[in-house]
């Protein structure tokens, strides 16, 4: 039998040994560095397309407003589903299927109240290349007064308000709500061309040329 002083030794020795062993520590660092780097990667790029959407979003109100507010005197169908149908190319190379977009006209009267004249709404179904023309939440004579910031309540005047919705969807959703997050925003525009726009005899008096 081997003395217990020599078996104490060698376990000392071992223990040292596995202490000063430096092989592994590089696995060691690589396993716990490279889920946090791959988190704070894919956590950018997700926040970074989020952002680029919300960018999109917000041209694409402004686009619509735009738009219409330099339409000739009578808009139709047809001349809607167009301006609404111009988002698609706005937001690529992101889907534009969850997007909801509605165009109102306001008339602000000569008590400052802003109620809407018409207003109609649009969808964009998975991979159409037109818009779908569909029912506005908004009806003619709403007030939406607290909607429209004070400097535009101009009274007897006109104003093209467009809205646009849309919900992003992260691709991976680890650092962002798996769910989505909901992106929106507003553009108040004037008739460029005439006083107001007329959308199915809305409103029904003429508007004369500026």
């Amino acid at each position: 039998m081997k003395p217990i002083s020599k078996i104490w030794l060698r376990a000392q020795l071992s223990v040292l040994d596995l202490i000063g062993d430096c092989r592994g520590i590089a696995a060691v660092e690589f396993a716990v560095i490279v889920p946090i780097l791959l988190v704070m990667f894919f956590g950018t790029v997700e926040f970074s397309s989020g952002v680029a959407v919300d960018r999109k979003v917000t041209l694409v109100a402004r686009t619509l407003s735009d738009l219409t507010s330099q339409s000739s005197l009578t808009l139709a169908d047809g001349d809607l589903q167009n301006i609404f149908t111009a988002s698609i190319s706005i937001l690529t190379p992101y889907s534009p299927t969850p997007t909801n977009s509605t165009i109102s006209e306001i008339y602000v009267d000569s008590n400052q109240v802003a109620k809407v004249q018409w207003s109609k709404a649009a969808t964009i179904a998975s991979g159409a290349t037109q818009a779908t023309l569909t029912t506005s939440g908004r009806s003619a004579g709403d007030v939406v007064t607290a909607l429209v910031p004070s400097a535009l309540l101009v009274k007897q005047t006109y104003l093209i308000l467009s809205e646009v919705s849309y919900r992003y969807v992260p691709t991976i959703g680890y650092v962002m709500a798996k769910t989505g997050v909901n992106l929106s925003d507003v553009a108040y525009t004037r008739p460029r061309q005439f006083v107001c726009v007329t959308y199915n005899n809305v409103p029904s008096t003429s508007c004369p040329i500026p």
